[in-house]
């Protein structure tokens, strides 16, 4: 109760000092119409203050303060704008017990009461626009510390601006016209008085009044507003909304007089129509782009999902527009009318359209340069997002963008079919020839490849397309479609498109393990059975990788003789007659005829002064589809291993030959003894020189010969059979068939990284070979010589030919036989020492070179020689000489 007495006495003073202003009353009856007046303003005052209306406005006490004083200075009033910024710091800074706490509600309060006095309206509409300033107020305490007197100066100053603001006669006739009731003095309670609806309707005047007051500050209504909002949202400029390029965006013009937060407002509402006007322009632009292949299909189906979410958001703002349309209603009208929007409105409607339009735009900026499986990927990125709406809506345009991906995927693993015309696909094909199309003819194109597509998958995808056509084209099958079919059953997954989609990877990976199983299987059984791979393979091993022994002994002693004579004189058709003998004399003739038919002679490219020994060489014919694996480089490497192995077994025919030669056992103790005895201690020296020398060459040759056939040929043959047997898609078998290949060029001595080894080993071969044509000298003379010796009497013919090997310095072979037994026994001596000096300087150099090739073995760390250096060193007799 005494809070309330308190209010009152508080409103008593400011109503006796807003009406101090009038002069003193001249006479009895005036003095009571003044009093009468005081006590109707007083009720007023406080009905209004205990009134419960809110007000539609933002409590901003700084926005109100300043648009009083903006007020008082447009208005001229410099000083008094002064004054009242002067005041309302001092206002502003009272805080604590005793002071006011609503203060814009106190500032409104005398903004609306200085303009009423302006008005040359009736009392009503005064009053009912003075009501309709004050909706709620809560008048505490701390009021009367306003304008006690220990603040006198901000009490007295506020009092002064609202006196010069009031017009005396004018206010005095709207007191006397006053609708107040008559409330007495008991209907206080707890402050507030509870007063009941005047019969004159006061307070919906006063909120049509407060609706004008806003029209009057506002040049524009909000309706309008709204509407060039919604305008704005679609990329259409409003009356007073357009887009400003210098600030890129939409916004109220500057001269159009509106309060500051209806322009942020606005700005922030307009938001969406800028970021409408990225999208929708990406959409234009990539329609009407040509050619088509800069934008693609996946460009296309990016195009189309984001028109179907505009299609959406027409259909909001297509509601939007037609609430736009009702009034927006007074406050007193709020509670009754919901079908109306205003700009408060209009930013709840727009929150998830407005996350969605910045999903797209962020989306069309980061796609702008990309295409095909990059765009799907770049879009999935994006995807990874935590709320649940964001995660939704990504996954439903991706579902769009990516299905032409998915699609080409799922022609490529059952089909075959690349339906790539724009270059989306990570899978790209290039026309090639039958042989290079499993190596050459398609390929992964990882800058199109998808973040939602595994490697480990997309090699498996790609793999499986690359059957299908090679056994379309290359082994002409037609049976991989049922094996298609039965993966897609198997799968879950019907042909029909559409059946996979972004968000299925367990269907695409099932979907592409199955088929990648089922083609690749049959593709093997292809291989195997119908173009016998491993019986090509064999046949390889056996005939250019020197494996069939009699065939291989056989063909080198027929054609030996052909071989030693200038390569520009041999006829290939004589050689392949001469192979053709060898095939029918051995076990290869019980080949397969269309291995045999694949075998040919190839005589190499050589140069003047070459032997047929250098230019000889075996090649097989692998057509489609063997020579997917046996390649022109690969064949290429079979060569130069079957010239290694050729010149190895000419080298090993060569020092059998020298053996024949060198019979021990025909030479005689009989001849010995009729031999002078420096003659026959020569002879004895030089053969057994020869015989050594050969032998250390015979050790050295077999040791190599058999680490060459059984630990490099066999091992890597079996190695190469069981991967065969395991292998499950043709990947699998060309690895094993390099693999296979690689051993034998490493373990043979030559790769790139041994070529140091093998050319000390080749000039070991050249020096064998040269040793077995001055054994085959030495061995010749000697039977000649023994001949000689044993019958004098030979015939002048065999005279010539015992002469080209037993002398070494007369012009005219066999002129020195006649010269009688001494002469033949000096020439004997002669030449026996000239041949020990040449047997003694090949074996020194002989030793030289393979004390140098023991040397380099051990440093050969890529291939395992441990095995060669102890079968040709078992002895450490080399390891003690270096």
């Amino acid at each position: 109760m005494d809070d309330g007495k308190a209010v009152v006495d508080l409103v008593k003073q400011l109503v006796n000092r807003l009406l101090a202003a009038q002069p003193a009353p001249n006479s009895t009856e005036s003095t009571t119409t003044a009093q009468s007046h005081h006590q109707q303003a007083l009720r007023y005052a406080v009905r209004i203050l205990s009134s419960r209306m809110t007000p539609s406005i933002a409590a901003d006490e700084a926005a109100m303060a300043e648009s009083i004083t903006r007020r008082l200075a447009t208005q001229g009033n410099s000083s008094d704008a002064l004054t009242f910024a002067d005041l309302y710091s001092k206002f502003a800074l009272k805080t604590g017990p005793g002071s006011l706490s609503n203060k814009w509600a106190l500032l409104y309060l005398l903004k609306a009461i200085s303009e009423d006095r302006k008005t040359h309206k009736k009392l009503a509409q005064s009053d009912s626009r003075v009501s309709s300033g004050i909706f709620k107020m809560s008048v505490p305490g701390g009021l009367p510390a306003l304008f006690d007197s220990e603040s006198n100066g901000s009490s007295n100053g506020i009092s002064d601006i609202s006196r010069r603001k009031l017009d005396k006669g004018r206010h005095d006739d709207n007191l006397r016209n006053l609708p107040v009731k008559e409330t007495p003095e008991k209907g206080w309670s707890g402050g507030v008085l509870m007063v009941s609806r005047d019969p004159e309707n006061a307070r919906d005047m006063a909120y049509r009044e407060f609706a004008n007051l806003l029209k009057e500050e506002n040049e524009v209504s909000e309706g309008v507003i709204v509407r060039d909002v919604l305008y704005a949202c679609q990329g259409i400029d409003g009356k007073y909304v357009r887009f400003d390029k210098v600030i890129d965006g939409y916004a109220l013009p500057d001269t159009l007089k509106v309060p500051r937060a209806t322009r942020v407002m606005v700005r922030k509402l307009c938001e969406l129509g800028w970021l409408f006007r990225k999208v929708n322009g990406y959409i234009s632009e990539s329609m009407e782009r040509f050619p088509a292949e800069e934008v693609g299909t996946v460009g296309q189906a990016f195009c189309a999902a984001l028109q179907d979410e505009l299609s959406e958001y027409y259909k909001l703002l297509a509601v939007l527009e037609a609430q736009s349309m009702n009034p927006i209603p007074l406050v007193s009208d709020s509670a009754s009318s919901g079908n109306y929007l205003s700009l408060r409105r209009l930013s709840v409607w727009f929150a998830e359209p407005m996350v969605k339009m910045r999903l797209m735009a962020v989306l069309v900026d980061s796609c702008k340069v990309l295409r095909g499986g990059a765009m799907a990927g770049a879009i999935h990125m994006h995807a990874q997002h935590g709320d649940p709406l964001v995660h939704e809506f990504m996954k439903r345009l991706l579902r769009r963008v990516s299905s032409p991906l998915f699609e080409m995927v799922r022609s490529w693993v059952l089909e075959g079919e690349l339906e790539d015309i724009f270059g989306e696909f990570f899978v790209l094909g290039q026309p090639v020839k039958a042989e290079s199309l499993w190596r050459e003819g398609y390929h992964l194109h990882t800058a199109m490849l998808p973040s939602f597509i595994s490697q480990s998958l997309a090699h498996r995808i790609l793999r499986t397309g690359k059957s299908i056509n090679f056994l379309r084209v290359c082994c002409e099958d037609r049976s991989w479609a049922d094996a298609a079919t039965e993966s897609a059953a198997a799968a879950g997954t019907t042909t029909r498109r559409g059946s996979l989609g972004y968000g299925e990877t367990d269907a695409l990976e099932s979907l592409v393990t199955e088929a990648a199983k089922r083609i690749d299987k049959h593709l093997m059984d292809v291989m195997y059975t119908q173009y016998k791979f491993k019986e090509h393979c064999l046949a390889i091993k056996r005939y250019l990788l020197l494996g069939q022994g009699d065939f291989v002994q056989y063909l080198m002693d027929i054609v030996g003789p052909e071989l030693s004579e200038p390569a520009n004189t041999i006829s290939s058709f004589k050689l392949a007659g001469l192979l053709e003998s060898a095939i029918r004399s051995s076990n290869a003739q019980y080949d397969d005829f269309d291995i045999l038919d694949r075998l040919r002679v190839k005589m190499m490219p050589h140069n003047t002064g070459d032997r047929g020994w250098d230019v000889f060489s075996l090649e097989y014919d692998a057509r489609v589809p063997l020579n997917t694996v046996f390649t022109e480089s690969v064949m290429a490497k079979y060569l130069r291993i079957f010239n290694f192995l050729w010149k190895l077994r000419r080298v090993e025919h060569a020092l059998i030959g020298a053996w024949k030669m060198m019979k021990p056992n025909c030479i005689t103790s009989h001849f010995f003894s009729k031999l002078p005895r420096a003659v026959k201690l020569q002879l004895t020296l030089t053969s057994r020189r020869c015989q050594v020398l050969w032998d250390e060459m015979n050790h050295f040759l077999t040791n190599l010969q058999y680490y060459i056939m059984f630990e490099v040929l066999e091992v890597s043959w079996s190695n190469f059979s069981n991967e065969m047997e395991v292998a499950k898609d043709l990947d699998d078998l060309l690895a094993a068939h390099e693999k296979y290949l690689h051993s034998i060029v490493e373990k043979s001595l030559l790769g790139e990284r041994s070529q140091a080894l093998y050319k000390t080993l080749f000039v070991l071969f050249d020096l064998i070979l040269r040793f077995r044509s001055h054994a085959d000298r030495l061995y010749e003379g000697i039977s000649e010589l023994r001949a000689r010796s044993a019958d004098p009497s030979l015939p002048a013919r065999d005279k010539t030919k015992s002469g080209r090997h037993l002398s070494t310095k007369s012009s005219e072979p066999g002129s020195w036989l006649g010269e009688g037994r001494k002469a033949v026994t000096q020439r004997a001596g002669e030449f026996l020492r000239n041949m020990g000096q040449d047997i003694d300087s090949i074996s020194k150099e002989y030793s030289s070179l393979f004390g140098g090739f023991m040397s380099q073995l051990p440093v050969q760390q890529h291939v395992d020689l441990k095995f060669l250096m102890f079968r040709l060193d078992f002895t450490e007799f080399y390891s003690h000489v270096s």
